[in-house]
């Protein structure tokens, strides 16, 4: 079977991908919920690697006449028709430039008119995920300005609101100022709209709804991916990463690992390390429960990888700020010490090249916020974007370069005269007093206060010991005063895992005996 290329050669659709688009139409005229998730999370994948595993699925001129010309349900088709297009085929300009148009009359749709239409919260994760995924691959196709042919070039003149950064963040704000989700989640904490599963009432649509809530997670990826880490988690304010009992995201596992995975690389870029291995901590525990049930899943393989990047990520965490880990359970630390031991104490000690080669493993792709001049000499500023947050990142890893061994040699001592401790490290005095008001500055940081703002918090120590510099009045000799600090006991945490484990026994114990299986009869005997 011929395939064809974007909007264009003839096709003959199948009668079962006919017979697919109309079944399809149908149950979401009759809001059929459960029909409509097994069409879209099963039946669709099966066809598309049946019949379009190299090719595009049949453009909507030719499936149009058999939902009678539906405008809203032509959207949603090709929503899907170009999610797979990029997913199967390389998309050219036309086709980038066409699926950002068809996202922007859908969104707009859904905006300004009142529908009644129903969707699983699943499908309606996807649609911002995939709009935001299309948006950073456009920024880096359009950064690759060395492949482009003068055509191309010309073309993407024609395209300066396409994709643009301000674009996508009016929209994705737009959802979650028409859906009014901000208001309720101040009111309850999103309780009815986790008891609900995304429903308010029986026959009201949750489209709009849903797609504010999970646009709140979609201005802080696109935040994040511009560099904006303050700005990220300011836009995700409805939401709390550290109130997590009525958290929709924890039903759709891609949503929840997003969530989790920007909110804490915002945090560790912010220097607000406890707060970055609290949230690490509280997705990696999340998914080492869940994982093993999304084995059969298309989106498997990269719940694995986001996986194994966040434990990359924890890794940068604990070896900038060791008293981290104390947030850490018991599971997710032991894993973390088999994945990364070696890696972090490498870190500990300054290397910079694991600080690198973890960094760029697991850090997001990132975009420029602005398009690259058209007019200068061609080139390659796709990466520019990433290079500079790599050189932002490894600036503050090298200002604690000289602390790991500053911090030994204090904690051997209560108290130790200034020239004595700088030619311990064989240093001038004058610059150990700047790397001992260093260590001061980084043994604070701000901390989560439990307000509504993500950004707020208390100031807070984030060492395991505490110093002062004072003069010797008998003397006139600077010293330097340690305290070290008891380490922190999460009592808490100790009665949680321990009254977990007695339930566990306890189910165990009042589980029925089970039946031990009947003996196989003798065989007979023939007698002779």
């Amino acid at each position: 079977m011929a395939g064809y290329g974007f909007g264009g050669d003839e096709f003959v659709t199948p009668d079962i991908v006919k017979q697919f688009v109309v079944y399809l139409y149908h149950h979401i005229r009759e809001r059929n919920i459960p029909e409509i998730q097994s069409m879209y999370e099963v039946s669709f994948l099966k066809l598309s690697d049946r019949y379009f595993k190299t090719t595009p699925w049949p453009p909507v001129e030719a499936i149009r006449d058999l939902v009678d010309g539906d405008q809203v349900f032509c959207l949603l088709y090709q929503e899907m028709y170009f999610r797979h297009l990029y997913a199967r085929v390389t998309p050219d300009l036309r086709a980038r430039v066409a699926s950002w148009n068809n996202y922007r009359d859908l969104f707009g749709v859904i905006i300004s008119h009142t529908t009644t239409m129903q969707l699983p919260s699943v499908w309606l994760w996807d649609m911002i995920d995939e709009f935001i995924y299309q948006y950073q691959s456009f920024a880096l196709f359009r950064g690759k300005m060395a492949a482009r042919s003068a055509e191309e070039v010309e073309a993407l003149r024609k395209c300066d609101k396409v994709w643009s950064t301000l674009e996508v963040l009016n929209i994705l704000q737009a959802l979650v100022d028409k859906s009014g989700i901000a208001a309720e989640l101040s009111g309850d904490a999103g309780a009815r709209l986790f008891a609900t599963d995304g429903f308010v009432a029986p026959g009201k649509s949750n489209v709009l709804r849903m797609l504010g809530y999970f646009s709140l997670v979609g201005l802080l990826r696109v935040h994040v991916l511009i560099g904006d880490y303050h700005g990220g988690l300011k836009a995700l304010n409805p939401l709390s990463l550290f109130e997590r009992t009525h958290l929709f995201t924890a039903k759709i596992v891609g949503a929840h690992i997003a969530l989790f995975y920007y909110g804490a690389f915002a945090y560790m870029m912010l220097r607000r390390y406890q707060d970055a291995a609290r949230c690490f901590n509280a997705v990696l525990s999340h998914l080492n429960r869940v994982k093993q049930y999304h084995q059969r899943s298309a989106q498997y393989d990269q719940v694995l990888k986001k996986n194994e990047q966040m434990y990359a990520l924890l890794a940068i965490t604990v070896a900038l700020c060791p008293s981290a880990a104390s947030a850490l359970d018991d599971a997710v630390a032991g894993l973390l010490r088999e994945k990364y031991s070696d890696k972090v104490s490498r870190m500990v000690r300054g290397d910079p090249a694991s600080f690198d080669e973890l960094f760029s493993y697991a850090c997001p792709k990132f975009v420029a916020a602005a398009p690259p001049s058209l007019d200068g000499p061609a080139g390659n500023t796709s990466q520019d974007a990433y290079r500079t947050q790599l050189h932002l990142f490894l600036k503050e890893a090298r200002s604690q370069q000289m602390l790991p061994l500053l911090k030994q040699y204090l904690l051997l001592y209560s108290s130790v005269s200034v020239p004595k401790l700088a030619s311990l490290l064989e240093v001038e005095p004058a610059l150990l007093r700047t790397n001992l008001t260093c260590l001061i500055h980084k043994s604070a940081s701000l901390r989560w206060d439990g307000g509504a703002d993500n950004t707020s918090g208390v100031l807070a120590a984030a060492g395991d010991l505490e110093f002062r510099i004072d003069v010797d009045v008998s003397t006139g000799t600077e010293l330097v005063i340690v305290t070290e600090l008891p380490a922190a006991k999460h009592r808490s945490d100790f009665l949680v895992r321990h009254v977990a484990k007695f339930q566990e026994i306890v189910r165990d114990l009042e589980m029925p005996p089970a039946v031990a299986p009947a003996a196989p009869a003798a065989p007979a005997v023939a007698v002779q």
